[in-house]
Parts: C-alpha cells; structure tokens; sequence
C-alpha cells in the first residue's frame, strides 16, 4: 500500500530553521527550497507527496492546483485555509496517508480519521537524512537488515493498540 505524503506547507517552513530563513528573505524562495527538499525525499523513498499552501488566486475562486518536480502544490482558494484542504485530503485518504503538520487541530482530526500523523520537526530530520544520503550515498541494506541478537522481551503485555501499531508501521516507511 503506497503512502500518500499530506504536508502543511507554511507549518513545515516555518518549523525549519533552514525553511524559515529563506521564507525570511522571499516568500517564494522558502516555498521553492520545500519543493526541492521533497522532490529529493520522493526520489529516494518513492511516496506520493502533496504539499498545501495557504493562498488564494486574486483573479479566480478556485484552488490552484500544480505538479512541480513531481510534487504536488495546492494553494487553497479564497476564504479556505489549508487547514481544511489538509483536514479533507487525510478525511479521504484515510490509513494512506500520513500527515505532516504541528497545528494540534489538523493533526487531531487526521489521527481521528485514521491518517497517521508526525510533527513538522520529525519530519524535517527525514529530510536532513535524505539529504545527507544524497551527499554520501545510500548505505547498503544487507548490513541493516541482518539479524542481530538481542534480550530484549517481546510479548503481548508491551503491545501497542492496533492503531497505534498500524501508525508506527506507516511511519517506519518514511
């Protein structure tokens, strides 16, 4: 089941020390750096992405809607915030989703609805990870994946509730 990336555009950025400072300068350059953060992430790990932008298109109501570098950007329409385009997406997308936001109401209905939810700041540690990874190359598998022996007590007194582990499970994959 492929995993559709929800982001809170401005949350993201304005979480970001490095996002932040660009936005700082030119609103659009903040916005740009986002784009070219996720498209990275998304030729790494190979999820959906769509990432909603509070905004409106002076001329028309509509919500403008664009592909760029294979990512998907909203804008909402006019008297919409990107809260409720968020909130709706998670509402359809249900357990496929995950939600990137802070903003404790989006995350609260998206975890409510069944989207699995991470922090902003979470979520920028993914996309630091993915771009070192670029910078030094992806790690070999094998490696990680081997076992390796431990004591650790597994049993059914430390289980998670079943949403909770369907979440963990979704967000191992980011």
């Amino acid at each position: 089941m492929a995993l559709h990336l929800i982001i809170d555009g401005y949350n993201l950025i304005r979480c970001s020390q490095l996002f932040r400072q660009a936005e700082q300068q030119d609103l659009q350059l903040g916005r740009d750096m986002l784009v070219d953060a996720l498209a990275a992430y998304k030729r790494l790990k190979g999820h959906r992405i769509t990432v909603i932008f509070d905004g409106c298109d002076p001329i028309g109501h509509s919500a403008s809607r664009q592909q760029i570098k294979g990512i998907g950007v909203i804008f909402s329409r006019s008297g919409e915030s990107a809260d409720a385009v968020i909130q709706r997406m998670a509402a359809r997308e249900r357990n496929r989703a995950v939600v990137v936001s802070s903003d404790r109401v989006v995350s609260d209905y998206s975890a409510a609805q069944g989207a699995a939810v991470i922090e902003s700041p979470a979520f920028e540690h993914h996309l630091e990870m993915v771009r070192i990874m670029e910078q030094k190359g992806v790690p070999d598998e094998s490696e990680s994946r081997s076992w390796k022996p431990t004591t650790k007590k597994v049993g059914p007194r430390r289980r998670l509730p079943r949403r909770q582990r369907r979440n963990r499970r979704q967000l191992k994959k980011l």
